[in-house]
């Protein structure tokens, strides 16, 4: 298989992987938890380029360590999980820029890091990504009914006596899984693109929870392929044309939305032409 078909292949298992992660995350409102996950890993993947290991296990190694650092801020008292977001968001970012800067001779450009370059993905990459969407495909199919109670009745889901932290935790597990995954692609930067915008774009146009699980990953699959192809075509970078793939998706499903909710500009039938009509 030649880098362009292995580029299409991750581009279908990495865009369908965000994009059913990105429905938990737009439909339980964490797109600013995602998008600091998104920058915060930047810092693991600079300090395993410099190492030479694998940069989505930097990413990984780095994502468990914010999991844990926004579990706790968002539990101190008049703190905070959207509070907890954005100090991670920033500090996360801001780590990995200065790492970037201290040690030298990264073998990795750091734009690979930021934007990601999926014409160079391996075969890794795409068993990785394909894991991530088996598992949260798995994870959701278990826990679905549980995890839908909680997005769309959380005082309703505490009063029967569960527990919000065990499925708040699992589609934090799930975001940082499918951000790590993603970087090979889109890179640190446009992340949150591949993971929000399909999902918006199906919450626009599909009005149930089910169908929205459905409607995402098919957006997102296909945002990385027409980002893909058209990097070819224009010859410019893929990561940066997906997330435009994806964000043009998310623009007309809203243009579209928006335009069914106008009032029809036809005429109404006069009451006595009906009536005539029903008459004849």
């Amino acid at each position: 298989m030649g880098y362009f078909e292995r580029a299409l292949v991750a581009a279908v298992v990495i865009g369908a992987g965000a994009g059913f992660v990105g429905a938990l995350v737009v439909l339980r409102r964490r797109t600013f938890f995602a998008q600091a996950l998104t920058h915060a890993t930047y810092p693991g993947a600079v300090a395993a380029a410099a190492l030479g290991l694998s940069v989505p296990l930097g990413a990984a190694v780095a994502s468990v360590a914010i999991v844990a650092i926004m579990a706790a801020i968002a539990r101190v008292r008049r703190q905070g999980a959207q509070v907890a977001a954005g100090i991670v968001l920033t500090g996360g970012f801001a780590a990995g820029a200065l790492l970037q800067a201290l040690i030298p001779g990264i073998p990795v450009r750091p734009e690979s890091l930021l934007v990601g370059s999926i014409l160079t993905v391996s075969d890794a990459d795409i068993a990785l990504a394909a894991a991530v969407l088996v598992g949260a495909v798995a994870l959701v199919a278990a826990f679905g009914p549980r995890i839908a109670f909680s997005t769309f009745d959380p005082g309703g889901f505490r009063a029967a006596g569960f527990r919000e932290w065990p499925v708040e935790l699992l589609v934090l597990a799930l975001t940082a899984a499918s951000v790590v995954s993603s970087l090979p692609a889109v890179g640190a930067i446009l992340a949150i693109a591949l993971i929000a915008a399909p999902a918006a774009a199906a919450r626009a146009v599909v009005s149930t929870y089910r169908g929205v699980l459905l409607a995402a990953p098919v957006i997102g699959a296909a945002s990385g392929v027409i980002g893909v192809l058209v990097s070819r075509a224009l010859a410019v970078a893929a990561g940066p044309a997906i997330a435009l793939a994806a964000t043009a998706f998310f623009l007309l499903a809203l243009g579209g939305s928006q335009l069914r909710r106008l009032p029809s500009r036809r005429a109404p039938i006069p009451v006595e032409t009906a009536e005539d009509a029903r008459i004849a």
